[in-house]
């Protein structure tokens, strides 16, 4: 990733330009959010890339967006900007006010599966700043349909993943190995998976669950440790803490069944990844998960709350061995539709055309970047492009 103190001026390599703005994880931690795998992408394929921000605390994070959209406002030609529920929102209205002020087009990326209850109860607010940008985009059918009373022709441009980084392994039969992958945080419900594992410990013995990521700091991982004391799981429980990015696939093909607990969800890159090793996925039916998983077809999908039906399911799989092969092979197959050589492309042609038009895609309503042009840009040869770079 080109950290803004690497990144050359624009101008005098004659590249596109582009600028990210969202909260950024430290490098520390060894993971990347896919607004960062966004811009990764493009700068390995020609775009000259800054990313604000990485600071810690809320205050810094905000102050540090609002420095670089001004500071660097030469360096640039097109900003990007992650929108979620809570503060975040606040964070994406306040970096958008500023490139007003320096007179930059920007896109909106809205993410998160709370995002439509957020909006239901500030909806003059939401429709104010999705209605400010040139072009507004989603991950997901689901963000699509919910969001459309605030912006209409949001764009679909879906969580992408190197498949290729995924090796596959055909889960026939499945082995009681369990994997959990997200953030200990209060909406992914971490200690459901705990409870699982604990009511199936009499019927299989040996399984062993393997919970992966960061600690977000709202007491999830704490109550995590808890509730594996109280049920007295803790020997059949791995604890593994964040993974660098590089190293989930191998943590990933160690396990067969994937668990994914959350009580709002939109299109999360973690089930992708699970997706294309050909894990056996269990995930609560919620957000946005119904398109992305097909019951009984790449996964088995169950109520928000109900550690009794996810461990059913876990028991399905592991006693039917036609189920979880199909459930395998459908969920590679599925996953092969989300690697990135299809979806750069579509970055590359949406931020490319609004960087040419400058100040007039916004002045313009933000009608450049409706779906009808982005296709006609995408057929242009002035704007093709491949999975590794552009081509004029």
């Amino acid at each position: 990733m080109l950290d803004q103190t690497q990144t050359r001026s624009a101008a005098s390599r004659n590249r596109p330009s582009a600028l990210f703005v969202g909260a950024f994880v430290p490098g520390s931690q060894g993971t990347r959010g896919i607004s960062e795998d966004v811009s990764f992408r493009l700068a390995s394929s020609g775009w000259d890339i800054l990313t604000t921000s990485r600071r810690p605390g809320r205050l810094g994070r905000l102050a540090d967006m609002l420095i670089t959209v001004w500071r660097d406002r030469q360096r640039y030609q097109v900003a990007a900007i992650d929108v979620y529920s809570g503060n975040a929102f606040a964070w994406a209205e306040a970096a958008c006010w500023m490139l007003r002020k320096v007179h930059k087009p920007y896109v909106l990326m809205l993410h998160g599966g709370n995002l439509p209850k957020f909006a239901a109860t500030r909806a003059a607010r939401v429709k104010k700043l999705l209605s400010s940008a040139c072009a507004v985009t989603t991950p997901s059918r689901y963000l699509i349909e919910n969001m459309k009373p605030y912006r209409r022709n949001i764009l679909l441009i879906p969580n992408t993943i190197d498949v290729g980084n995924y090796p596959f392994k055909l889960r026939n039969p499945a082995a009681p190995r369990l994997v959990w992958l997200r953030a200990f945080h209060a909406t992914h419900q971490p200690e459901l998976a705990v409870q699982t594992l604990a009511m199936l410990l009499n019927d299989f013995p040996n399984l062993q669950l393997t919970m992966i990521g960061p600690d977000k700091g709202d007491g999830s991982l704490d109550r995590t440790r808890r509730e594996a004391e109280k049920l007295q799981v803790g020997e059949r429980l791995v604890i593994a803490g964040g993974v660098a990015k590089n190293q989930l696939s191998e943590k990933l093909a160690a396990s067969d069944i994937f668990l994914n607990t959350s009580r709002a969800d939109n299109t999360p890159v973690s089930v992708i990844e699970a997706m294309a090793c050909g894990l056996c996925i269990i995930s609560t039916n919620v957000g946005g998960i119904p398109f992305l998983l097909q019951h009984e077809r790449n996964a088995l999908l169950v109520g928000e709350n109900d550690p009794p039906a996810m461990a059913s399911a876990v028991r399905r799989i592991l006693t039917d061995q036609d189920l979880s092969a199909r459930l395998s092979g459908n969920a590679r197959h599925d996953a092969e539709h989300f690697d990135w050589s299809a979806i750069v492309p579509q970055w590359d042609i949406l931020l490319h055309s609004i960087a040419q038009f400058g100040e007039s895609a916004y002045l313009h309503g933000g009608l450049l970047a409706s779906s009808a042009n982005v296709k006609k840009a995408a057929n242009s040869t002035e704007f093709q492009s491949t999975g590794t770079g552009r081509t004029r």
